[in-house]
């Protein structure tokens, strides 16, 4: 079982984050960049897959008790996503016509113990 610091809420989600990162790189994805800020919001995570971006948000749950750790990316917060997406697209030179890219969600459980990769979780438009 995985035992992580529970000093604040900002560690917390940092050791989460840097727990889905190393998942996503051993699935095969290259790391690009993390907690990429826009005044929409926050991009936990961006990383590459062949040639796709992937924008990622990191969710996590002490328990299932009180509902799945993705269902906490409602319609609100999948906004701000896609569009603090679109800035770094902009911002690195890409165009959503000329890039390929997803928003995926990982959802985790258990303190680390269960990972659950859910892509192309959020749709654009």
């Amino acid at each position: 079982m995985r035992v992580f610091n529970r000093n604040n809420k900002r560690e917390i989600g940092s050791q989460y984050e840097t727990l889905a990162k190393e998942y996503l790189s051993r699935q095969g994805l290259q790391y690009l960049e993390s907690n990429y800020h826009s005044r929409f919001g926050e991009i936990d995570l961006i990383m590459s897959q062949e040639n796709t971006l992937v924008f990622i948000e990191v969710k996590y749950r002490k328990s299932q008790q009180f509902g799945h750790a993705a269902e906490m990316v409602n319609y609100q917060k999948s906004q701000k996503l896609i569009k603090t997406a679109m800035v770094w697209l902009k911002r690195h030179g890409h165009t959503i016509n000329n890039t390929s890219f997803r928003f995926d969600v990982i959802a985790i459980h258990q303190q680390g113990n269960d990972i659950e990769w859910i892509k192309n979780a959020i749709t654009q438009g």
